[in-house]
């Protein structure tokens, strides 16, 4: 059964005794798409534990705005919960998942090819502490900003 955290400790506790390969990635997840599932089964294949880093809905706001998440944290854990390639789902209230990163030491690091490698926070610890960080291609057209805006328009245009 898939186990929902809301504080790294907690979760340290549930994987101190494993030796499996520990992926990590992280999202907001406010609305899924198939870019998010495409990458959270990717990630799956890369390991044997995936971990999922969740913006808390406080964290979501500073990032994208007052008017943001669509849906509160709880639902989009329990969205993400369907999924059995996911382990476990952690929240976090930071702006980034560094002190989550930190903690867990994730053998595999992933993230969408939104991004840069340079530009993935804990790429530098993840490397330095002999792991790797891969990143998904990036599966166009499909976004959680995009699509609420395709809904907006929508609305508008009726």
């Amino acid at each position: 059964m898939k186990k929902i955290f809301k504080n790294i400790e907690d979760l340290m506790i549930e994987l101190e005794d494993t030796n499996k390969k520990k992926v990590f990635t992280n999202g907001c997840f406010d609305i899924l798409h198939l870019g998010h599932l495409k990458l959270l089964r990717e990630a799956s294949y890369m390991g044997e534990i995936l971990v999922v880093g969740l913006n808390s809905d406080n964290s979501v706001k500073k990032l994208k705005g007052d008017s943001r998440p669509i849906n509160n944290q709880d639902y989009r854990a329990s969205m993400l919960e369907f999924f059995e390639f996911i382990d476990y789902i952690i929240f976090f209230g930071d702006e980034t998942p560094i002190n989550l990163i930190e903690k867990l030491k994730p053998d595999v690091l992933v993230k969408g090819g939104d991004y840069a490698k340079n530009e993935i926070v804990g790429s530098d610890f993840i490397k330095k502490n002999g792991g790797e960080v891969k990143i998904f291609k990036f599966v166009e057209n499909y976004s959680s900003t995009n699509q609420i805006k395709k809904i907006i328009k929508s609305r508008i245009d009726e």
